[in-house]
């Protein structure tokens, strides 16, 4: 039976600087108007300034190596500035995927070629990444994607469908699963292989899947002969499933599994000190102490990546445990406040619920269903 313990982490006194260099930057800009603060902001927050801004700052790509235009900065570092801009509600979706998951992927799997030609543009905040995995009539059973990609002189042509594809309609590039040999009931994870695909190249069609709120988030891409030529492919060819798993660690482990509430959660507890209703308060706090607990599982998985650990058990955990806090703060905080939802609303805790709440549902969706996600930690566990 696997072990599933997590370090405990505690923040060195340089890394608190550096935290605090953090927090006065997005603090000033917040204040000069360069953004206003959303819920569930590396979701829905697009900007493409702001993300050159952080560009210009060497906070994306924050643990790269130098050459690539990163900073060779450590996981923790990484995490710090991840929950910083996740606090203060700023608009980092436009990079969000590429920072997060893409480039590492590179790094791995990809050519020197790839890495000299995507990173630096990534690191610079100018270089935009979704992830092709979802297909329509496949739920939540990636093995069972149809989208193929057939070799043809100098590359390969794509033809399917994808859905839920984040940010689509603002990337430049997505890293798309696909067949690329038939399926194999006995290996149903085999014949499957990793391709960068242009979102501008011929044959590519984006429809937007509108949220609650109305914003535009998700979307459908309608692949017909798309032709990705041969130095798009990541990896080998057929180990894409093990390639996309990897990948996923990095999207499960995240303090985006936990704060994607947390300006509603923080707001509302201003808005009880000021009230000083002192029941409300204690049941708020009480939802502090949870994401507390949380957010030092979090870092542990965070430490455990920076000593480069299998995280996809751990990491599947603390996305199951934190989406469904997510939920629990929209829901506990509308029982607690008088307010009048609207995205609309001048009133800042109005938005921050009315995101919260309107968002809600798809936390324990995107990044792997709850259900997906226990069977993972079941199976990993009982594992000899």
């Amino acid at each position: 039976m696997k072990n599933l313990d997590l370090p405990v982490v505690s923040f060195t006194a340089e890394q608190n600087k550096f935290r605090k260099e953090v927090r006065d930057f997005l603090q000033k800009e917040l204040n000069s108007g360069s953004f206003i603060s959303h819920a569930d902001s590396w979701m829905s927050g697009y900007s493409s300034e702001f993300s050159k801004k952080l560009g210009q700052q060497g906070w994306i790509g924050l643990t790269w190596p130098k050459k690539y235009g990163g900073q060779e900065r450590s996981a923790l570092d990484r995490y710090i500035v991840t929950e910083e801009l996740l606090a203060i509600g700023a608009p980092v979706a436009s990079h969000w995927f590429a920072d997060r998951q893409s480039g590492p992927l590179f790094l791995k799997f990809g050519t020197e070629e790839q890495r000299k030609f995507f990173l630096p543009k990534i690191a610079k905040g100018e270089c935009y990444f979704s992830i092709g995995l979802s297909e329509p009539n496949s739920g939540s059973d990636l093995a069972s994607i149809k989208t193929k990609a057939e070799k043809v002189d100098g590359g390969w042509l794509v033809n399917g469908m994808k859905t839920w594809t984040s940010g689509a309609h603002h990337s430049h590039y997505a890293i798309t699963l696909c067949r690329t040999s038939p399926p194999d009931e006995k290996n149903r994870h085999a014949g499957m292989s990793q391709f960068v695909l242009d979102l501008s190249a011929e044959g590519v069609t984006i429809q937007p899947i509108q949220f609650l709120t109305g914003e535009h988030h998700f979307n459908e891409v309608f692949l017909d002969n798309v032709f990705v030529p041969d130095e798009h492919v990541v990896g080998e060819i057929g180990n894409g499933w093990k390639q996309g798993m990897e990948e996923l660690a990095y999207e499960r482990s995240g303090p985006e599994r936990i704060l994607s509430t947390f300006p509603l959660l923080q707001e509302a507890v201003e808005y009880l000190k000021e009230q000083k209703d002192i029941n409300g308060l204690a049941q708020a706090l009480q939802l502090v102490s949870r994401m507390w607990s949380l957010r030092n599982m979090s870092i542990g998985v965070a430490q455990m990546l920076e000593k480069g650990e299998d995280v996809s058990l751990t990491a599947s955990l603390v996305k199951d445990l934190g989406t469904i806090f997510e939920q629990t703060v929209a829901e506990t905080v509308r029982l607690l406040i008088d307010s009048t939802p609207s995205v609309t609303s001048s009133k800042l805790i109005d938005r921050l619920m009315a995101e919260s709440v309107l968002h809600g549902p798809g936390f324990t969706l995107r990044g792997g269903t709850t259900e997906i996600l226990r069977g993972i930690v079941a199976k990993g566990v009982l594992a000899k």
